[in-house]
Parts: C-alpha cells; structure tokens; sequence
C-alpha cells in the first residue's frame, strides 16, 4: 500500500468523491470483506459489494485473499493507498495554468501553481512507480511568524534575492546530460481552522 496516491483519471476521481465510496476506501486502510464493511458502515452486504466492485474496477482498492466460507467465497480487499490526491489533470481543459494570469502577489496564482506541482509530482510518483525507481525531490515546510505587513513584504523580497541567487549560481544551461528542475517557494497566511475569516489573514 502507497502513503499517498495520485488520481488522474476523471471517472477514478468522481468514484473516490461519491460518501460512502470515501468512506469504505478510509474503512480499506485496513483489509476488510464485504460483510464486515456492512456492519461498519450500516449497509446491506450487496450494496457494499456494489460499491466496492466501482472502488476496484479504478484501481482504487484491490484484492487481498479470497476465503472460502460455505457456499461463498469472501474477497477481502483493501485500499491501495492510505490516502489519495486528485490531479488537475482529472480536470482537463478546466485545469488551473499558472501561465495565464502570472502575478506573484495573488492568492489564485498561488492555487494555479500548486495545481501545476500537484500535476507534475503526481506523473513523476506514477511514472517512478511503474519504474519501481524513487523520484528525487526535496521540501521544506516551515511557519513565520511576521510583527507586521511591512516584516512580511521585506521576507518576501529578501527570500526572492536569496533564492535568485542561489539558483544562478546553480543553474547550467548548457551542461550536458542536466535535468531541469522546478523550483516553487510559496508564502501564505496560516490557516488554524476551517472557520478562518479573510479579515483574520
């Protein structure tokens, strides 16, 4: 089982958003038959098995062992992954692209590009799956905490000479066998809970 997996099929994606679809795939996390999904979820068995049969035929879960119980034989299935991520790429034409409207002070730019590293990071994991090869990447994940708008503005031009920096000093157009690699640094306000106000950022 994957710690994350990345969807990018549409008819995959509406299968994983359906309650009750999500809900079993969440139940998955551990192996589990139809019956006693069921009991869990306070579903007759055959509706179970009717939306496991969906979750299956995506390659959202998979099938673990087959017990012979009686007269009928119990698939136990599990998730193939503890949690999933949608890539834009599910979406389509209607993808966020960061290339139509650039501007490094919007919040919607921010949304666009993040939607790009979802894309990009979800081929790149699906391609070096399939390779059974590991992708390289490297992130940070920090917090600041800011006295003022002022602070904030100086951070985020100091970071953007710091970073501009860096990557000249790094960045070899023409070295031969390179790969390029993307660099996004992103600053956003915080969120604690999921009744934050616009006023509060």
């Amino acid at each position: 089982m994957f710690e994350v997996a990345v969807i990018e099929d549409p008819a995959a994606a509406q299968v994983s958003l359906d309650p009750m679809r999500a809900r079993l795939l969440a139940e998955l996390a551990e192996p589990a038959s139809a019956a006693t999904l069921a009991v869990r979820v306070g579903l007759p068995r055959q509706k179970v098995n009717y939306h496991l049969k969906a979750l299956e035929r995506h390659g959202l879960i998979e099938l673990v062992e087959e017990r012979r119980k009686g007269n009928v034989t119990e698939r136990v299935m599990t998730a193939t992954a503890a949690s999933y991520v949608i890539s834009p790429v599910a979406l389509g034409a209607v993808a966020p692209d960061p290339a139509r409207s650039p501007d490094q002070l919007s919040a919607r730019w921010l949304l666009a590009v993040a939607a790009r590293l979802v894309r990009d990071v979800g081929e790149l994991v699906t391609g070096g799956d399939k390779a059974r090869r590991r992708v390289a990447t490297f992130t940070i994940d920090g917090e600041v905490r800011f006295a003022s708008a002022a602070d904030r503005a100086a951070f985020a031009q100091e970071l953007a000479k710091v970073v501009t920096t860096l990557a000249g000093e790094y960045h070899d157009e023409k070295a031969e066998g390179g790969r390029v690699h993307r660099l996004v640094v992103a600053l956003h306000p915080h969120v604690e809970t999921s009744d934050t106000t616009i006023e509060e950022l």
